[in-house]
């Protein structure tokens, strides 16, 4: 087994690794590029190439049997319409549903309702001498953005919010309870079904379209519903983790803070870097439908194998010597963040949109601010990885 040429661990479970994951990443790059872990049966790979690879070959990596570990490992049932967690045709049926809502023009023009909710939001922080950047911030915004294009009622957001960052980092070997949920998104959909509006739930409401069988339909009550949970959990939890890696990386390099203070245009490429360099998906993987090689192993047809985007986006090979350090001048283009390929995040132009402008609004009024690092604190549990408390300084 490839374990044994090295003895690299890797255990996405494991919360010493969790917390400070860099030196293994170095050491599965370097020494053990195919890892295999014994005791859950998966195989893991680490290095830019060859997670290229994996997200490229659809046919030879499935996503049918799921993307997330903990799904994997115990092959939950995969519900229809969960289009990330599927292989074409129904892939393509599915994702195209939502496709036209998140395109660059579409998300464009939700910048001015973005920008008034980060505003807001900021100006409530303006004149305290600390606040929790993940409670107060990251997790305020994504939640009313995800309002927005649901028509959630703003007094039901922030219940429904802790319920899916709940759900996302639950213990491992736990199901997640979508009886709540399930039963406030139907509410929702029968009001909405009477009361139509300017909404994306609106839209997937009265769209007909052809399926995948060549029916002339309307997305059933279980497709709706399983669209929504997706939309709302992954906008609310993996965004809000990527505004507080960067208030975090913003803290540990000053001198790039004020760079970007001083000249706003830097803004994109330094979103980019923090998501090159913290992912806020910590692991994803896919079921191998025929033996696979890699670096003269051999992953079986069946396994599961597992890619550590973190990893990958500090591969010296594909990102220079200096890969491993935070430089927001550095055009990083191709890191893996937000997948590759076909199953390249629906929602990746609204996230940049939504950590652009929070920046934005944060540099006019807070320019600078330092990490307590003594009662930070990282989230547990989940496929994920960043903040649940962020307690910041303003200088």
């Amino acid at each position: 087994m490839a374990e044994t040429l090295s003895d690299v661990h890797w255990d996405p479970w494991e919360e010493e690794i969790y917390e400070s994951p860099f030196d293994v990443y170095r050491q599965l790059r370097d020494e053990a590029p195919l890892y295999h872990n014994a005791q859950y049966g998966f195989y893991a790979i680490s290095r830019y190439e060859d997670a290229e690879r994996m997200l490229q070959d659809r046919v030879t990596f499935s996503s049918a049997q799921g993307t997330v570990p903990d799904t994997m490992l115990k092959q939950t049932p995969i519900p229809p319409g969960l289009f990330m967690w599927e292989d074409p045709p129904q892939h393509t049926f599915h994702r195209t549903r939502l496709a036209r809502v998140f395109t660059k023009l579409s998300v464009s023009k939700l910048e001015t309702e973005v920008r008034e909710f980060c505003s807001k939001t900021v100006d409530d922080l303006v004149g305290r001498k600390s606040f929790d950047l993940v409670a107060d911030l990251a997790r305020e915004v994504p939640m009313r953005v995800m309002g927005l294009l649901l028509g959630i009622p703003e007094s039901d957001q922030p219940m429904l919010r802790d319920h899916f960052i709940e759900s996302m980092h639950r213990p491992k070997g736990t199901d997640p309870d979508r009886t709540y949920v399930n039963g406030a998104f139907s509410s929702y959909i029968d009001w909405r079904e009477k009361h139509p509006a300017d909404d994306l739930m609106t839209r997937l409401l009265l769209t007909e379209f052809e399926d995948e069988t060549g029916t002339m339909r309307r997305l059933g009550r279980d497709e709706l519903v399983t669209y929504i949970n997706l939309i709302a959990a992954a906008g609310n939890d993996t965004t809000g983790l990527l505004i507080g890696w960067i208030g975090k990386l913003l803290s540990d390099h000053p001198d790039q803070r004020a760079a970007i203070a001083a000249d706003f245009t830097l803004i994109p490429n330094a979103i980019e870097e923090v998501l090159r360099c913290e992912p806020p998906a910590y692991a994803f993987g896919r079921t191998v439908t025929a033996d696979a090689d890699f670096h003269g192993e051999t992953v079986p047809e069946g396994a599961i194998l597992m890619c550590i985007p973190g990893a990958a986006n500090r591969d010296e090979r594909q990102f220079g010597s200096d890969a491993e350090q935070f430089d927001i001048y550095r055009k990083a283009e191709r890191h893996i963040s937000f997948g590759y390929g076909i199953h390249f995040c629906l929602g990746a132009n609204l996230a940049r949109l939504e950590g652009r402008l929070v920046v934005e609004e944060l540099m006019q009024r807070m320019p600078n601010w330092h990490v307590d690092e003594d009662n930070a604190q990282l989230v547990r549990g989940g496929p994920t990885r960043g903040y649940e408390q962020l307690p910041v300084i303003v200088d």
